[in-house]
């Protein structure tokens, strides 16, 4: 769990016990007012579990002041912001995940991003964003709408032919020899990225493994106009924008592109990457 976002639920679970100790009542009081046990108002205050909305506007109202859950709601839509749980996020589904990307892609006008392990979404064929996002599955059981999933990645890609907009993908080798999908799917996604190595408003190139890394290669991460980078974890996924937190995925994202090769060094990369001996079992 990130430490900002850990002092982002303190700091909301303190202004919930404020409004509460101010309104006279013990936390055991609110608990029976609100058909709570105990624990879960002592967690909240705490900032060791998030509130929900619902529990956010009943806390408001409980305390006598339901002017202050328009308050307490921001505050926790501020801390979903910054991190948002693969658990929560993908309770709905998959799909609502790709809608919430989509609706970022229109927004941003240059996108930076960087993949160590995969081929980026907005570059993938539909067969291997279903491989992938058949995979997860292992992971997270709560996807059960791949298909549906598939077909909003691919809606999103529409965005890359606005002219007004520009892409610059940075891919680490290591993603063109992932196993995540049969060697037929993986040798059509390789053939479907060669023509955005021909640059225009998509530019993507290749950090190769005999490259002098300037950095570790690290995890996969977007920047968004630069002022928004959007990583992930396992467990959450986190929109970060704090300026400080751009800067230092700026720098990361400088430092990788220094080691990248683009146009015919890139094909080259990705030819020899397909031609290594692949044996099905």
């Amino acid at each position: 769990m990130s430490t900002d976002f850990q002092q982002a639920r303190v700091a909301l679970g303190a202004r919930m016990r404020e409004l509460r100790t101010e309104s006279g009542l013990s936390g055991r009081a609110l608990a029976a007012l609100l058909g709570w046990p105990q624990s879960k108002v002592s967690t909240l205050e705490n900032g060791r579990q998030s509130p929900g909305t619902a529990d956010l506007v009943a806390w408001a109202e409980a305390v006598g002041r339901p002017d202050a859950a328009a308050e307490l709601v921001g505050r926790l839509r501020t801390l979903e912001t910054q991190y948002r749980s693969w658990r929560r996020q993908l309770a709905g589904g998959a799909r609502p995940v790709q809608e919430a990307h989509a609706a970022q892609g229109r927004k941003t006008g240059h996108r930076q991003s960087f993949d160590p392990t995969l081929i980026p979404g907005l570059l993938q064929t539909a067969e291997y964003a279903r491989a992938v996002l058949a995979r997860y599955t292992r992971v997270h059981p709560s996807i059960r709408d791949v298909e549906a999933a598939v077909a909003a990645r691919m809606e999103r890609q529409r965005v890359l032919a606005d002219r007004s907009r520009s892409f610059h993908f940075l891919v680490w080798e290591g993603a063109l020899l992932s196993r995540l999908c049969s060697p037929a799917v993986m040798a059509a996604q390789m053939k479907a990225l060669m023509p955005w190595l021909a640059g225009g408003n998509v530019r993507l190139g290749i950090v190769p493994f005999e490259a002098d890394l300037q950095v570790p290669v690290g995890v996969g991460f977007s920047i968004h106009d630069g002022t928004l980078v959007i990583t992930e974890s396992w467990h959450a996924e986190m929109w970060l924008d704090d300026p400080a937190d751009v800067a230092l995925h700026t720098r990361a994202w400088d430092a990788l592109a220094e080691s990248a090769v683009y146009g015919p060094a890139a094909h080259r990369v990705i030819v020899r990457s397909w031609r290594v001996p692949r044996h099905d079992h």
